[in-house]
Order: structure tokens, then sequence, then C-alpha cells
């Protein structure tokens, strides 16, 4: 008889570390730890980071551990007023335990979510030293602090994809499987992924070769959503999370997931509910379209498309399933939409230490987010489709005083 899976414990693939420290000053040569990233006080207490010319204190709203709703605030917040798991690992397990949370992939922070901070410095020779530098304290001191308990996510250099290829191999071999993406290069003043140069060529034949997960987290294109020029913030913050939809899209048409079978991508912090009718909308579109497209007719300066994927033989539904990951805070549509949504392209998140996280409660949310489906169904949710994407295996849950 099958054993009864454990329901306790989930896997968050989206969470957030605030970077100690002593990242950078440890691991660079001592002649450099003044202009690598590193952290100093002013006359009133505050800590910020300083690199490349910047001034770079922490928003309140990336560390809101520890506090009340009605405590969240954007304005700066020291170390010192946060909760030790936000920027210690030790620390982060004990919250990873009260909270259900057997174990999480964390986006950085002071380097932005898929390392914009060193595309953007002047010298980005001493920027990938520094990138290296992160990459390996992910793995080697954040990650290794409590095995089984983190899935190491690396930074590449946007700036120079075949060096990126190069550090991919490196962090692999060193046990990595997923690295930082944008959501969307272009308002970085990069290539988009259907730049007819083949820009980003070497990094997805990288991806595809090493098995290597692109994750993308919403905001990683270092914009934030708009309306319009006078919208609310909270109207643009609701509709802000749908912008995942733009990457999905984009992947689905480009060709990629033909040329590379193995390429997977996991879009992070923008929920899955609006997932069936894009798709649906998608499959609309291409039926209806695709003859004209298919000759490279031009529309309002669009261009056909089908020089770089067979519209004829695009399978929409079988591609999402092959290839995208979405993972959900708390979206009770996207439960419901189960059968749309493919039960093993759905993973849990807690964006831990953000203000979006379920902590201290995230097993429970979790759960009740999914009453009601088979328990087989909830296991993969919860956590097997995160270790099976990741090729991740966690540690033993631990047994909690008291439980």
């Amino acid at each position: 008889m099958a054993s009864t899976p454990n329901l306790d414990w989930l896997i968050s693939v989206d969470d957030h570390v605030l970077e100690p420290p002593n990242v950078w000053v440890d691991r660079v040569a001592s002649k450099d730890r003044d202009r690598a990233p590193h952290m100093e006080v002013d006359d009133d207490g505050m800590d910020f980071w300083v690199y490349d010319g910047k001034r770079m204190p922490s928003s309140g709203l990336s560390a809101v551990v520890g506090k009340a709703k009605e405590e969240f605030s954007p304005e700066p917040v020291p170390y010192s007023e946060m909760a030790p798991g936000c920027y210690d690992a030790a620390a982060r397990i004990e919250d990873m335990n009260r909270a259900g949370v057997l174990a999480s992939l964390c986006f950085p922070s002071v380097t932005r979510f898929c390392g914009q901070l060193f595309y953007e410095a002047e010298d980005r020779a001493f920027g990938f030293t520094c990138l290296q530098a992160y990459n390996d304290w992910m793995i080697d001191e954040w990650c290794a602090t409590a095995p089984g308990r983190y899935i190491p996510l690396v930074l590449i250099p946007l700036w120079d994809p075949k060096l990126a290829a190069k550090e991919m191999e490196r962090c692999a071999a060193k046990g990595a499987t997923t690295f930082a993406f944008s959501e969307n290069p272009e308002p970085l003043g990069l290539p988009t992924i259907h730049d007819p140069g083949g820009y980003w060529e070497p990094v997805m034949a990288a991806a595809n070769e090493l098995e290597m997960v692109a994750s993308m987290h919403v905001g990683s294109s270092s914009t934030l959503p708009q309306i319009c020029s006078d919208a609310p913030f909270m109207a643009n913050l609701t509709w802000g999370a749908t912008r995942t939809s733009g990457t999905m899209l984009s992947f689905l048409f480009s060709g990629l997931f033909q040329r590379y079978p193995k390429l997977k991508i996991a879009l992070s912090e923008g929920e899955a509910g609006w997932a069936p009718y894009f798709l649906e909308r998608a499959e609309q579109v291409l039926d209806k379209q695709r003859h004209w497209v298919k000759r490279g007719t031009k529309f309002m300066d669009h261009a056909g498309s089908g020089e770089v994927v067979d519209l004829d033989d695009l399978d929409l539904r079988a591609d999402f399933a092959n290839h995208i990951y979405l993972c959900i805070i708390e979206d009770q549509h996207a439960i419901a939409s189960l059968g749309e949504i493919p039960e093993d392209n759905l993973m849990c998140e807690t964006d831990y230490p953000h203000s979006d996280t379920t902590w201290p409660n995230s097993i429970q949310v979790a759960r009740k987010t999914m009453v009601g489906l088979p328990e087989e169904t909830q296991y993969k949710i919860l956590r097997g489709n995160a270790e099976r994407l990741y090729r991740f295996t966690p540690a033993e849950p631990p047994v909690i005083a008291g439980a």
C-alpha cells in the first residue's frame, strides 16, 4: 500500500535574501573591498549598501517579517530592525520550520532580481568578479548552512551571454540547477529573446544542455507596472502581477522551446489564475492569424514570425506543459483551473520576508487554498513539482518540538 504523502511541508520557489554585509568583503581582494558592494552607516544610524557610486538603503517592504500589516512601510529600514531570518541562513531555518517550509529558493536583493546591479556597473570586469562572489556565497555559504533546505539560485553576467554560459557551467558543477533571468530584458537596454542576431542563444543553449531552469521574478525588468501615468499605486500593483503572462506568451511564440527541448522557465510572484485565459486567447490568435503571419506580411510595423517557429505545428498547451512553470502564494483561481493549468506545472511560494508573504502561516494558507484536492495533487503543488523541476532532494522534515 502506498504511503500517505506528507502534506505538512511545502517548498517555496520564491523567497528573498537580504544579503549579509560580509558577502563581498569576505570574497574579493583586500584592495577591492571599498569598491565592492559593502555596507556603511550614516550619522543617524541608518545602514545602506555602497557600490559603483550608488547608496542603496533597504526597503521596509522587503523585510516585514515580525511586523503587523499596519506597520508595513517602504521607508528604509536598517538591518538592526530586521528579523534575523532576513539575512542569516541559520535563523531563516527556524522561521521556515515555524511556517512549514521545508526548502526555499531565494532571489537576491541589493543586486536586484537578476543581477542588474552588476550589468549597470561602470567596471563590468570587476562587476563579474562581484557576481561570481555572490554565486559562491549563495552555493557555498547560504545553501551549505543547511543542506537540503535551500535551492541555490545563481546570477549571470547579462552583458556577455558567452561569459554567462561559462558561469552557468561553473555553477552547475557546484550543484546549481537554476539561474536568474529577466522577465523582459528590453527595458534594461538589452536585446529581447527574439533578437534576430541571437544575443541570448548562448544562455539558452547552456540552459538546455545543463538543464538549468531560467527563473524569472516579476520586476526583473527594473520597471514598475503602470496602467497610466497617474493610476493609483494599488491599481498598478494589482494589475502588475499579470505582466507575467507577457513573459509566458513571449516565450511560447519565440521558437526557443522548439530549438531547445529541455529549456524550462519558472515565473515567480505573478500568480497563475490568469493562465487559462491567455492560453485560450493565444490559441484563438494562432488559429485566425497564422496564415498571413506565415507569409511575412507586415501590419502596423509588426512583422510575421513564421521564420522562427512553425506556426502550423505549434502546440501551445503542450509547450506550456513541457516548459513553463508558475507559482502561487494564495491563488484560488489557479487551483480552480487545474486541468487547464497542468497540476505538474504549479508550485508554491511564500515571498518571505516581503510584504506579500504568508509567513508564519504559510503551510496553513497553502493547504486552505488546496482544500478538496486529492492528496497526490496537493503534494505535487506543495513540494513534488519543485523537487522534480529543480532536481532537488530536500532534507527530511525536522521534528518540531511540541508538534
